[in-house]
């Protein structure tokens, strides 16, 4: 029997632009079977979380465009649920406009905040994390985020230091935040993997709350005044209107950065359940299966020569024939093909660019 005071808000307005062309802005990586597994990212997350929340206290926040494909890969929810911004504001925003909803409804709600793209290979290991985590954040004024144990001294994910004397839980998990640093220099991330005290941020953030309020009200209060203005009109036909109008002149700003980094009742559950961000064509090579060649190919008449180590997706049933490529990225998703070395996938968001202003947004 799930809690019925456990909550969940799933953050899906993201454009995957490095997933590019594969993800687009009408259908970003969130809204795509990425893994090539029979659901889409966002169908993965949703389904994980009704372990632990009952499915009505699942909430989606996304962007206004993406609302009629959020509802379509996910009929069990309502349009309530479905928390349209209409416009970028980054995630304190986000959680901010999601918290009120959610007191409308239970003030004693407990939270967990998760991405909705990222890849989690040990489910049940990570079940027990969360109502880990759920069960002390509500009994405890904590702000409580998850700390991956780093394999690799890995410059794609920023880094959470703990402080290692201080452990809040028998199974010495749950510890103290000393810093918070931004994807580091690969030097960097060496050393931090070498101290032992440094984990991978996951993004994903526990509290009750009352502990978020008042760490906003403390530390935000300019995105939290906007919000408490409209504290009557949450889950009534005034809202949308209402937060139409606060999002034009809200603070850009995430959560880590107004509040996690500031506040000093942040703790961090380390923990290990097969995460990633997913947050690179990279990434997802290693995710795949691998030919005898170690190519990831995705797409039923794909023929490879003298080609290794690439990540390929093609339409399904498209012939599609590669020869002499080694740690290539090749997409190809009808309307734009994209070939580029694995080496030099943070140029991704640059071609996007470029593809815009040369060809327009069709393309984007």
């Amino acid at each position: 029997m799930v809690n019925p005071n456990y909550y969940c808000v799933i953050m899906a307005g993201g454009v995957g632009a490095r997933f590019w062309p594969m993800s687009n802005s009408k259908t970003p990586k969130q809204f795509l079977d990425i893994l090539g597994e029979g659901q889409t990212l966002i169908q993965k997350t949703f389904q994980r979380f009704t372990k632990i929340c009952p499915k009505e206290n699942i909430y989606i926040v996304t962007s206004k465009n993406y609302k009629d494909i959020t509802l379509e890969q996910l009929p069990d929810i309502t349009e309530n649920q479905v928390i349209l911004e209409p416009y970028r504001r980054n995630t304190a925003p986000c959680i901010a406009y999601a918290n009120y909803k959610i007191k409308a409804q239970n003030p004693n709600a407990v939270i967990v905040v998760a991405p909705s793209d990222h890849v989690i290979l040990k489910e049940d290991v990570f079940t027990r994390v969360i109502e880990h985590g759920l069960s002390a954040v509500a009994g405890n004024d904590w702000l409580l985020t998850i700390g991956i144990r780093p394999s690799s001294p890995n410059t794609g994910y920023g880094y959470i230091q703990f402080i290692e004397d201080k452990s809040y839980d028998k199974n010495a998990t749950i510890y103290a935040v000393k810093t918070f640093t931004e994807k580091p220099e690969l030097e960097i991330a060496k050393s931090f993997l070498e101290s032992g005290d440094f984990l991978w941020n996951a993004g994903i953030f526990m509290w009750s709350l009352q502990s978020i309020e008042k760490a906003f009200e403390q530390y935000l209060p300019e995105v939290n005044d906007l919000f408490k203005q409209g504290i009557c009109l949450y889950n009534t036909e005034k809202e949308a209107d209402f937060i139409d109008e606060i999002y034009q002149i809200c603070k850009n700003i995430s959560i880590d950065y107004g509040i996690m980094e500031k506040a000093n009742n942040v703790m961090v559950y380390a923990a290990e359940f097969g995460w990633s961000d997913l947050g690179t064509w990279g990434s997802l090579y290693e995710l795949r299966k691998k030919d005898q060649n170690n190519n990831a190919i995705a797409g039923n008449h794909v023929r490879t020569y003298d080609s290794s180590k690439c990540v390929i997706n093609v339409p399904k049933n498209k012939v599609v024939v590669i020869q002499g490529l080694e740690d290539y990225i090749v997409v190809d998703n009808n309307d734009v093909l994209l070939i580029c070395k694995k080496s030099e996938e943070q140029q991704i968001r640059q071609y996007v660019a470029n593809v815009q202003i040369d060809f327009g947004n069709k393309y984007v």
